[in-house]
């Protein structure tokens, strides 16, 4: 059969329809079969066949139909991300979540995929994802910050959906998470050789691994150096670091330093110093934890350890990508923290 030379004939009008399969086999003088191999990505096709189906798919403006390719290759081409929060939540002022999703889409729409952004804040939202997921929706879910009681992760995996997972490294998908320890005993010993003597904390969520680990952290730190931890604990809100300061300030007044487990509690806990006529950093020193946007305009600029909130999300699309192709993972990526010392410590 001869082969049509690219640039041949006109672009079909819109009028006549969408372009068939059979339409660009006919243009670029080849099989049907030979343009279903090149639209579904396959390596066996001659490079000139290949050069001649995509020049016609471009002349006649032929669209892969998703669905039906999707039947071929058994992919959607898309990801879901799902975060465990109500939407409010997600995209409040504290920049975690925002800062995850934008590492993500980068990743993913460099691939050519899709990203499928789901919260489950609710037990309906959680059901509505589970359904959506398994229902071959999506070629694999990420999971961002995850609460221990969440089931839904194993779940997915029971159901042969690939998962990638940050905040729950026990859990037999690959997971992405930060040293929580060494930007801890950074920040702990940094204000130990500032002088420092009854060093508090505000402390995260206690049924996540990042509010967990870093109480261990903190209680770690302040035992090897013959100091007593005091403790109040929050749940990463602005507002609870505002409850929790006023709380250590009536149980132990003497404080001269706090660890808050997290920038926008740490925002919150200046708030109530303020409030309470205490100076910082000359009567109280405040560190904190994340290193978001917030942390450079407080009031003063908050001393604080530094996560790469971004490549988090960065990280979690590579691995869910290389899983995808069928590549080897690490079980577990451990990405570095840093103390960024500002004016309020």
């Amino acid at each position: 059969m001869r082969r049509a030379v690219a640039g041949q004939g006109t672009a079909r009008s819109p009028r006549q329809g969408r372009p068939t399969l059979e339409e660009v086999a006919e243009r670029a003088g080849v099989s049907r079969a030979t343009v279903s191999r090149v639209v579904n990505g396959q390596t066996t096709v001659a490079e000139d066949l290949r050069r001649a189906v995509e020049a016609a798919a471009a002349e006649l403006g032929y669209v892969p139909h998703a669905a039906a390719r999707s039947l071929v290759t058994h992919r959607t081409d898309s990801v879901a991300l799902i975060l465990p929060e109500s939407p409010n939540r997600v995209f409040s002022d504290d920049q975690f979540f925002p800062s995850v999703i934008r590492g993500v889409a980068g990743e993913l729409d460099a691939a050519g995929k899709l990203l499928v952004l789901l919260t489950t804040g609710s037990a309906e939202a959680r059901s509505r994802a589970e359904r959506y997921a398994v229902g071959g929706h999506v070629d694999g879910v990420m999971f961002a910050s995850l609460h221990d009681a969440d089931l839904l992760p194993e779940l997915m995996l029971r159901r042969g959906v690939p998962v990638v997972c940050n905040g729950l490294p026990h859990l037999s998908a690959p997971c992405i998470d930060v040293d929580h320890e060494s930007g801890v005993e950074a920040a702990v010993r940094y204000l130990l050789a500032q002088g420092r003597r009854r060093i508090a904390t505000v402390a995260g969520p206690q049924d996540m691994v990042a509010g967990r680990t870093r109480l261990d952290a903190y209680r770690q730190t302040l035992a090897e150096a013959d100091r007593r931890a005091i403790i109040a604990v929050g749940d990463f809100t602005a507002e609870s670091g505002h409850a929790g300061m006023r709380q250590l300030l009536a149980d132990e007044p003497e404080i001269d330093a706090v660890f808050v487990a997290s920038d926008l509690m740490a925002h919150g806990a200046l708030q109530a110093l303020r409030e309470a006529g205490r100076r910082v950093p000359e009567d109280v020193a405040v560190v904190g934890f994340d290193d978001i946007a917030l942390a450079s305009y407080c009031d003063p600029p908050l001393t604080t350890v530094r996560q790469p909130i971004a490549e988090i999300g960065r990280s979690m699309a590579r691995t869910m990508l290389r899983l995808l192709d069928g590549l080897e993972v690490e079980p577990l990526t451990i990405l570095p923290t840093e103390l960024v010392v500002r004016e309020s410590a």
